[in-house]
């Protein structure tokens, strides 16, 4: 028995721990979002801090996420790109990126740039129906990350 990890399992561990920040990130920032929405804190104070945790806590995950992936899957026998499991993967995987970088960012800023509160939480109201499409999309993932269909 060996003491050091495999490569496999540092990049499994990478992914893995990705994964779980990710989620885990937009179902917090999920959550704060409906509390605002329903009246018990600050629309403009939450708007504005998203600029700050949107760069620094929610773009880094999915892009270590896909580049461990893509390694996991380019380094194993046993795994391909043609294989409907991984592709499934990587298509839900952009349909979550691709909410959380134009659909989300849009709608912050109009967030923040809004004249008032009623439109200022419009705007947020959007964003949160966009980040709990990015967790359903993020479940499925998941989902497909361990059942591995078709395989």
């Amino acid at each position: 028995m060996t003491t050091v990890a495999a490569l496999h399992d540092w990049l499994l561990f990478a992914h893995v721990l990705m994964a779980m920040l990710w989620l885990g990130a937009v179902a917090v920032v999920g959550a704060f979002a409906v509390r605002v929405l329903r009246g018990h804190d600050d629309v403009g104070g939450f708007v504005a801090s998203l600029r700050v945790i949107g760069p620094a806590l929610l773009a880094p995950p999915p892009a270590l996420l896909l580049a461990s992936g893509v390694w996991l899957v380019s380094d194993s026998p046993a795994w391909s790109f043609g294989q409907g499991w991984v592709q499934l993967a990587l298509a839900l995987f952009a349909a979550a990126f691709a909410i959380g970088a134009a659909h989300q960012s849009r709608a912050a800023l109009a967030a923040e740039r809004a004249p008032d509160r009623a439109t200022a939480a419009r705007h947020l109201r959007r964003w949160a129906w966009g980040t709990a499409v990015i967790i359903v999309l993020l479940v499925a993932a998941t989902w497909d990350m361990v059942f591995k269909p078709g395989l």
